[in-house]
């Protein structure tokens, strides 16, 4: 029986209801003077040890530096018995191959004959622990001495220079070999269409075929048609001199 003045650490303290599992909701507990704060949780009494027993003694530290013992026998693990489940895979290839199609066939077949899957061994799959010779040391090895003679002498300092220069002897000769290799080169489509385009001439404007077939000039000033690139001629040479877009223009003065 719990005491009623313990009942004071309570969210309702001495008033109301006084039940034990209060004491077992953090949310009803609230912090006492000089105490730790309670969570709910009962602990046992004094006395009480924790931890786990160990199975195997084994003798302790002074028996650890002195040498194990012999006589100390580990637990083996002993294989246990799983429940084997169904292979219905291997079952629908024995019906399939018996000539069985149709689901009544096979729930047949599945009622008188049963096929197990193999037991999967964990202990063959894992791999077993090599045994470690008495001599084997554990630990990280002790860094070499610093060679201060190398350092000294720039021995470092002559072997990247040597390794440059190899370097970059290396580097001519494989341009030198490079310019060597004289090979003709033949252009291609692409190459020559880069370099050299056809001249096309712009189509022509669009015109109503009734123009282009039946419309024929009223006049025609010209006697020839030679006549009439004559002109052109002439006026194209004769626009030169001339002012206006055209060339149609008055003579413009001679310049110096």
């Amino acid at each position: 029986m719990i005491d009623v003045d313990h009942y004071n650490s309570t969210a309702t303290g001495v008033l109301g209801m006084k039940r034990e599992t209060m004491f077992q909701n953090q949310l009803l507990l609230r912090p006492e003077l000089g105490r730790p704060l309670q969570r709910g949780y009962s602990i046992p009494l004094e006395g009480f040890t924790y931890g786990r027993p160990n199975a195997v003694k084994n003798g302790g530290t002074a028996e650890a530096m002195t040498g194990w013992s012999g006589n100390i026998t580990l637990p083996l693990r002993r294989p246990t018995n799983k429940k084997t489940e169904r292979d219905f895979p291997a079952l629908n290839r024995t019906a399939v191959a018996a000539g069985l199609v149709s689901a009544k066939e096979h729930s047949q077949f599945r009622a008188t004959h049963d096929v197990r899957r193999k037991v999967f061994q964990e202990d063959g799959s894992k791999a077993r622990t090599r045994r470690i010779p008495p001599s084997m040391v554990f630990g990280i090895s002790t860094r070499p001495s610093t060679p201060v003679f190398d350092l000294l002498e720039n021995k470092y300092q002559d072997q990247w220079l040597q390794q440059r220069r190899s370097q970059e002897l290396a580097k001519r000769e494989r341009e030198q070999t490079r310019h060597r290799t004289s090979g003709k080169i033949y252009d291609t489509r692409a190459t020559l269409l880069r370099t050299y385009q056809n001249p096309v001439e712009p189509p022509p404007l669009w015109q109503m075929s009734k123009f282009t077939k039946r419309a024929k000039p009223h006049l025609e000033t010209y006697r020839h048609p030679n006549a009439k690139e004559e002109a052109f001629k002439e006026h194209a040479s004769d626009s030169i001199a001339r002012q206006g877009a055209f060339g149609n223009g008055i003579y413009e003065p001679a310049k110096n």
